[in-house]
């Protein structure tokens, strides 16, 4: 836990506001706060399982004002939310347990090479997204897949579920809110799974800003995400994961 009584409190600005635009894409488009936040964190040098730990501790109270936003403004599809949330719970304890039990100097540069791989995921399925509407057909395993990932590499459940679901031909609106809303009971899960493995360490100065931010900001992601094209935020996200991805990724072989 991070000591309050000594630390500059200039030094948690950057992560407050890190914490505060990572929310309000994520909040607008159902992706993006896990990945920049951890990659944030990556950059400062905390390991991996702690980055992601932390992460997911500051989305706890994140996803919960994010999921009471979208429910206020009738985002939220039950039905799909029974549907991601089980499986996708599942496979965070999964992804945790595996990330909180290998050695962090090996898994930096594979998550950094795995967050890269989102951003350029984000912009294929931004130039091939169909404006066509109809229910998806694949979901439990897209939770299963996207809780696993979530928490092995600190983010990917809302480009990997939100992105298939739309290419799939779900509504933006609703999907965007449904999976916000299904990340409260993930992160939530996948927080507890990590506090049991690693204790109170991965809760910094850094994971302090970013819930600082991030709680700020969950209210406006359901306003945005009626008003802003998925597709403008989604090729936007893309790119600024891969260029902070493949920088992090330069830092972690090279230095």
């Amino acid at each position: 836990m991070p000591d309050f009584a000594t630390f500059d409190f200039s030094a948690i600005l950057p992560f407050i506001l890190i914490g505060f635009a990572a929310q309000v894409v994520d909040g607008a488009l159902g992706m993006a706060f896990g990945v920049i936040s951890n990659t944030a964190l990556l950059w400062i040098g905390v390991p991996p399982a702690a980055a992601s730990a932390g992460v997911h501790t500051v989305e706890t109270f994140t996803t919960a004002v994010s999921g009471i936003s979208h429910t206020l403004h009738r985002n939220v599809n039950w039905k799909l939310f029974l549907r991601l949330m089980i499986p996708g719970v599942i496979g965070g304890v999964l992804g945790a347990y595996v990330l909180s039990n290998i050695d962090a100097a090996v898994a930096k540069p594979f998550i950094l090479v795995y967050l890269a791989g989102i951003g350029i995921y984000l912009l294929y399925r931004a130039a091939r997204h169909a404006p066509t509407t109809r229910e998806p057909k694949i979901v439990e395993p897209l939770g299963l897949v996207g809780g696993f990932l979530d928490a092995a590499g600190g983010g990917g459940w809302g480009p990997v579920v939100t992105s298939n679901l739309l290419v799939q031909g779900a509504t933006p609106r609703t999907t965007i809110g449904t999976v916000n809303t299904a990340e409260f009971f993930l992160t939530l899960t996948i927080s507890i799974t990590f506090l049991t493995q690693l204790g109170w360490a991965a809760f910094t100065v850094a994971t302090v800003g970013l819930l600082i931010g991030g709680v700020l900001a969950a209210p406006f992601g359901a306003m945005l995400a009626k008003r802003v094209p998925a597709k403008t935020l989604l090729t936007m996200v893309g790119v600024i994961l891969i260029i902070t991805s493949l920088f992090g990724l330069w830092r972690a072989l090279y230095h």
